[in-house]
């Protein structure tokens, strides 16, 4: 991307009193900058690349894969609805980030509103709060790998470790710990599915399956114990 971008801006600068496909470029205080069609242009491309940024790059990821385990545990199917699960993950996502959220507005975007700071400059003092939030989650097995997929320099310290290396180790770590909790959210249900076709095929109850005999059942132990409220508890206590 970055050599993509320099492919289309060197040009342009190498000739600022012409135009290359619409892209000029345009004086301002600190000299010159890009022009209207080329910001347009970059912002559609970071626009696009939000979602995947969104899902994988933040607490998303963790509770969607976990309430998607939980729903399958639980046998109801389609119930709650993705649309559902999607939207309480986002939900919990947003309150897990609000610190870091607050600490990139007064840092980056305040400043950068204001002009008192490039975007290039917003940038970096963005990505210190981002790059100390997946370095708190990402394991030190899979920032190591993918160091050696990248073929970058061993870093010195957790500090030094780039956003390159760090984002995918995140994506892979948080899929790991969705996994484990997700195992353990099918145990007790897995046993009253045991029990259940135990005792239908015990009695000799063949005209409906255990898994439909079993769904009441797994509710109603779900509905006693408050299970919502310790799942989204137990997910969001996890981030801290």
């Amino acid at each position: 991307m970055k050599k993509l971008l320099f492919l289309l801006v060197v040009p342009v600068m190498a000739a600022p009193n012409d135009s290359l496909l619409g892209v000029t470029l345009v004086a301002d205080k600190s000299g010159q900058s890009l022009g209207a069609p080329m910001q347009i242009i970059l912002l559609l491309t970071l626009l696009t690349m939000l979602p995947a940024v969104l899902m994988s790059a933040t607490p998303f990821l963790r509770i969607v894969v976990v309430l998607h385990f939980l729903r399958q545990a639980l046998g109801t199917q389609t119930t709650p609805s993705n649309q559902v699960l999607v939207g309480l993950a986002l939900f919990l996502s947003l309150i897990v980030l609000q610190p870091v959220g607050t600490e990139l507005v007064h840092q980056s975007w305040e400043p950068l509103e204001q002009g008192e700071i490039t975007a290039s400059q917003a940038w970096e003092r963005a990505s210190v709060p981002i790059h100390t939030f997946l370095l708190r989650f990402a394991r030190e097995k899979d920032i190591a790998l993918f160091m050696e997929l990248s073929h970058a320099p061993a870093p010195k310290s957790p500090a030094e470790v780039p956003l390159s290396a760090l984002a995918p180790a995140y994506v892979l770590s948080e899929l790991k710990t969705a996994f484990q909790i997700g195992a353990v959210l099918f145990l007790p249900f897995l046993v009253i599915d045991l029990i259940v076709a135990s005792v239908t095929l015990s009695i000799g109850m063949v005209q409906l399956p255990p898994v439909m005999v079993s769904a009441p059942f797994k509710i109603l132990l779900f509905v006693l114990v408050d299970g919502w409220n310790l799942v989204i508890g137990s997910l969001v206590r996890s981030f801290n």
